[in-house]
């Protein structure tokens, strides 16, 4: 994402990214202190096909891992969110 635009850029990686059909976007209106569940909300309300990824998705906020649930986190322009779903491989 653009660093000199407001907001927070989400990165898609893997199936998230095949399911929004976006590997990032810029999010403006996005509450400066949320829980990870209700970024996630907020994530399934613009793609909802991410819910198939409802249970084994995690989220990383400024590169680090936060699991989806009561967490608070502070989001601020600039900041980058990643959803990461599982990866398959060996």
């Amino acid at each position: 994402c653009n660093c000199c635009c407001p907001g927070v850029c989400v990165l898609y990686f893997a199936r998230s990214a095949e399911l929004t059909g976006l590997k990032e976007e810029q999010l403006v209106a996005v509450p400066t202190e949320l829980s990870s569940r209700d970024l996630w909300g907020l994530l399934l309300q613009r793609h909802p096909r991410l819910s198939l990824l409802q249970d084994h998705v995690v989220l990383a906020i400024r590169q680090q891992f936060v699991a989806i649930g009561d967490q608070l986190v502070s989001l601020g322009d600039g900041d980058e969110v990643a959803v990461v779903p599982p990866l398959s491989g060996g």
